[in-house]
């Protein structure tokens, strides 16, 4: 049982390495623990649990068992309002997958951000995964590991669209997206804006247009995306990124 438990809660990640030095935890032993060869001691135990926001009963009972809490979302007094947008975004409205995305720098001002998401279907909800990158976080003296960098939302459908709502841990840095499907040739690409939580500044932006772009390519592709996301000057955008983000027009 706390292999099944444990194999459920790596799904979202990306790779099993990666999560084990974000653990501190032997990659063998953590296969071991997958298996169900082995079971952690109560110290390794308590790390695992703290990580993933579980409890010890993840050794014998279904994972899907621990928590029958709707939560706040799907509260009875928002579960009309808010939850049921979360559980109705189809595939085809908003397939999973990775994303590149662009949008104006909230605080460079001559500069566009360029990043990668991951998109991904829970039962009926749809997640967002990605990693602030690391050019961007070093450009403003910001610690670059794994945990810092990361970012987590929830997707829910609307009308014309969906929107997103986005935070790294603890909250910091949220941002609500909200993105409207584009008319293009191959029918990937969304375009409309991202705001965050902040006072409004002489300098810098509380609103800026975004673009996403699904990536229907090989992972070799998409690794390869990923190594040119940070902050790019404007000509340096793909042609309909550029397009779609209209620099020169104001965001009405």
């Amino acid at each position: 049982m706390f292999g099944r438990n444990l194999r459920a809660l790596c799904a979202p990640y990306r790779s099993v390495s990666d999560l084990c030095r974000q653990l501190g935890i032997n990659r063998t032993q953590f296969n071991r623990y997958l298996s169900g060869e082995s079971f952690p001691r109560p110290d390794v135990l308590h790390l695992i649990c703290r990580f993933f926001d579980v409890d010890a009963r993840i050794l014998l009972e279904p994972l899907e068992s621990l928590d029958t809490r709707p939560g706040v979302l799907n509260h009875p007094f928002l579960a009309n309002n808010v939850g049921s947008g979360m559980q109705t975004l189809t595939e085809d409205a908003f397939p999973s997958g990775f994303y590149r995305f662009s949008r104006k720098s909230f605080v460079e001002n001559d500069l566009v951000i360029v990043g990668l998401v991951y998109i991904f279907r829970d039962g009926p909800y749809t997640f967002l995964r990605g990693y602030e990158p690391r050019q961007a976080m070093s450009t403003h003296g910001l610690p670059t590991n794994g945990p810092l960098r990361e970012f987590r939302g929830y997707v829910s459908a609307q009308e014309d669209g969906v929107s997103i709502n986005v935070a790294h841990r603890y909250n910091m840095a949220a941002s609500f997206n909200y993105l409207g499907r584009v008319a293009a040739f191959n029918n990937g690409f969304w375009a409309g804006y991202a705001a965050r939580p902040t006072r409004e500044t002489l300098r810098g932006r509380v609103v800026a247009r975004m673009v996403y772009e699904h990536l229907d390519a090989p992972l070799r592709d998409i690794l390869n995306i990923a190594r040119q996301t940070g902050y790019v000057a404007p000509e340096d955008l793909p042609e309909f990124h550029l397009r779609q983000l209209m620099l020169d027009t104001p965001l009405t």
